[in-house]
């Protein structure tokens, strides 16, 4: 098994540790401290050298960060873990915060008058700390570089990943690494930039058409790169991750130095260095700074290129989920043989793992696994673990979220699920979000758009309703890389304009705390839109669905559909019979056939 049910969330340990890092403090002359959810390279997912914050407070969401003062320390976590963070923190010592309602300047001002607050320059970036230095401007509360406190009181930290470092097939990727360095490059040089600083390990992986296993779900290598204006890269990676096979592949135009070179490297640049404000780490801007190196702040140049597919990748992809769907089919057709109360959220998480197993080309799992039925499907990102562990009882919805990594693409599929028969109110709930689902794949829109143009189209049946939900409508996604990937998002505070070859995630819900919770999700593909007769001659875009598995139709009450609706869900419904029903076992196919029976 990839996924483990262990209970990694220690809330008991939290106000012991808390101690010492306020002792910390005191000892450096601090007033507080920031523990973010982050390592060096702002990943979502981190290793266990780097996750201080689960560390300290107990909470595992993939998002949030601790503010530690004297007397009072915030967890600060978005609308997925408001749920989770109050059952994994000590609530007598930890205060949970509404970000980003709640910014970390206001929060300061009102609960500090004055004193140094420290961050570890690594683990921040320039971006952040400039919003925060904003927020604080007219006060005597001051942001402090400093080392990291949290590491001062681990004795037991584990060490960094050092996980091997391996070629990528250019006939997956579509483009040679040589030819991404040398368009990157003149990129640079047109700019008249001299050279880039790239801290994102997807940005290095898509870059030098590499994959890492530094991290688990998300096959990445850590390190550090400069592309200069010549199209040369310096790949800053420890030496055991790399062996004479990658060396060949990365040729000439790749020097690999030891990481410990790189602030000597940063230094000796002429300038300007582009640096991205907004993911590399403030230790970097101190380097160039000390050393007088000129540099301007512009974007990861690999962010776009990375997130616009290639014809290669998306034919990739849409391979890697027909593989996916299938295996997702054998799982639902073994689910529904189930009867209610026979089976637990881990015999879910545990049989579908292993349908994915059976295709011989799982990789990893691409996040752990959600399965939650009854009130843990209304915490969004829930993790079942031995203590948590429930059964499937009659009338619950079980929300199972999941996907896979494969050579070939990531995937990302939710699907509720009845057990039993269920009531009305969550059949009208269901339905409504279906509808959401429906409405943004069948969109058609401008090219220019960007997410938080879209976001609204899958809440409306919810709104009028006067329901919602807390995340977004949808993420980006890797080509076996992250399964959230930037910069492309469905979601209102997303700016990015939206690209042929983007792939993301169509993924609306309804959450009832204490109750159910509802999600169902797709992956979607940005492309242009064909011609209409009489349309107007702009240039249009519209979503090509890559995920094909039956949603469940014992939860659609066909009332609240259109005729436009209905027949999107018949049509989709048909064409998973068509792509999937051959690559099924003989049980599964006939369970497909029964499940996608025309509404």
């Amino acid at each position: 098994m990839f996924q483990s049910f262990e209970t990694t969330a220690t809330p008991e340990h939290g106000p012991a540790r808390l101690a010492q890092l306020r002792a910390a403090m005191r000892a450096e002359g601090l007033a507080g401290f920031l523990v973010p959810r982050a390592d060096a390279h702002q990943g979502e997912y981190v290793a266990p050298h780097d996750d201080r914050l689960s560390f300290l407070t107990g909470f595992t969401g993939s998002a949030g960060f601790c503010i530690a003062l004297a007397d009072v320390a915030g967890v600060f976590v978005d609308g997925r873990y408001r749920t989770q963070v109050k059952h994994q923190v000590d609530l007598d010592h930890f205060t949970p915060v509404d970000w980003p309602e709640t910014q970390p300047a206001p929060w300061l001002r009102q609960h500090l008058d004055a004193g140094r607050v420290g961050f570890d320059p690594w683990l921040h970036t320039p971006a952040e700390i400039a919003r925060i230095e904003a927020g604080l401007a007219g006060t005597q509360i001051a942001l402090a570089p400093c080392p990291n406190l949290v590491d001062r009181i681990w004795p037991d930290q584990p060490a960094p990943p050092g996980g091997a470092i391996t070629p990528y097939p250019v006939e997956l990727a579509g483009e040679a690494h040589g030819d991404k360095l040398t368009r990157l490059g003149a990129q640079l040089r047109n700019q008249g930039q001299e050279s880039a600083v790239i801290t994102l390990p997807d940005s290095l992986a898509w870059l030098l058409n590499i994959r890492g296993s530094d991290i688990p779900r998300n096959p990445i290598p850590h390190g550090f790169a400069i592309l200069h204006d010549s199209g040369h890269c310096t790949l800053f990676a420890d030496a055991a991750k790399v062996d004479d096979t990658l060396r060949a592949h990365l040729g000439d135009a790749v020097t690999v130095r030891p990481p410990q070179a790189f602030a000597a490297a940063l230094r000796s640049l002429t300038g300007p260095v582009r640096v991205d404000h907004d993911s590399a780490p403030v230790w970097v801007l101190q380097q160039l700074d000390e050393a007088d190196v000129p540099h301007v702040a512009d974007q990861d140049p690999c962010i776009l290129p990375k997130a616009t597919k290639t014809r290669a990748e998306i034919a990739a992809t849409r391979e890697a989920h027909l593989r996916d769907a299938a295996a997702m089919c054998e799982f639902l057709c073994w689910f529904d043989a189930q009867p209610p109360g026979t089976i637990t959220e881990i015999d879910v998480a545990t049989a579908l793992e292993g349908y994915r197993r059976a295709t011989n080309a799982l990789l990893d799992i691409s996040f752990d696994t959600i399965a939650g039925t009854g009130p843990h499907g209304a915490i969004m990102h829930y993790r079942v673990t031995e203590d948590t562990n429930a059964r499937l009882d009659e009338g619950q919805l079980i929300v199972v979220d999941s996907g896979g990594q494969y050579l070939d693409g990531t995937t990302d599929i939710t699907r509720t699920l009845p057990v039993g028969a269920v009531g009305d109110e969550e059949k009208t709930c269901f339905t409504r979000v279906l509808k959401g689902m429906v409405a943004m794949s069948r969109l058609r829109f401008p090219r220019g758009l960007a997410g938080r143009d879209l976001d609204a189209i899958a809440r409306y049946p919810l709104w009028v309703a006067g329901q919602d939900f807390n995340h977004g409508t949808g993420h980006g996604v890797g080509v076996y890389l992250c399964v959230h990937e930037g910069p492309q998002r469905l979601s209102r505070v997303s700016e990015v304009p939206l690209l042929p070859g983007m792939i993301l995630s169509n993924e609306p819900g309804y959450y009832r705390e204490g109750a159910f919770g509802i999600r169902l999700e797709n992956l979607i593909a940005v492309q242009e839109a064909p011609d209409l007769p009489g349309a107007d001659p702009r240039p249009m875009l519209d979503f090509e669905t890559l995920t094909y598995v039956p949603i469940d139709r014992r939860l659609v009450l066909t009332g609240l559909l259109s005729d436009e609706e209905r027949d999107w869900l018949n049509a989709y419904h048909a064409a998973c019979r068509d792509k999937i029903a051959p690559r099924l076992s003989e049980a599964a196919r006939l369970w497909l056939i029964d499940a996608t029976a025309p509404i």
